[in-house]
């Protein structure tokens, strides 16, 4: 059993910088791949970033590329999602994941989910 506790979301406006926060508990991680994705109202749930657990490489899709980065502290048990030059369409709930089968996330394959959190970017 893994646990996924997603925090640092809020309210920003567009131009500005968020950094989300996952805290993992619950089992060692050395076999994961944890991750983020989002999702908007009404729209598909879009896989944002991966990183290994073990290794810290790092995977974004092309979409995603440049303005966010994932990181890892393998100490404390954490993930980061940096968003940087956030635009309003960037306004989504943000999901913390675990993926045991690969770096390249799918949502439908995903072992673990947090609960979300919500970021929001004004105009």
């Amino acid at each position: 059993q893994v646990q996924l506790v997603e925090s640092g979301g809020g309210l920003v406006q567009a131009g500005g910088s968020l950094r989300l926060s996952c805290a993992a508990s619950g089992r060692a991680f050395s076999s994961y791949n944890l991750g983020w994705f989002r999702q908007a109202p009404g729209k598909d749930r879009e896989f944002v970033a991966a990183i290994s657990w073990s290794s810290g490489r790092t995977y974004y899709p092309e979409s995603m590329k440049g303005r966010f980065t994932i990181s890892r502290d393998n100490i404390k048990n954490m993930v980061y999602l940096q968003m940087n030059s956030l635009k309003p369409e960037d306004t989504a709930i943000y999901y913390c994941a675990a993926d045991r089968t690969a770096q390249y996330m799918l949502a439908t394959r995903i072992d673990y989910w947090g609960q979300g959190t919500q970021v929001t970017v004004s105009s």
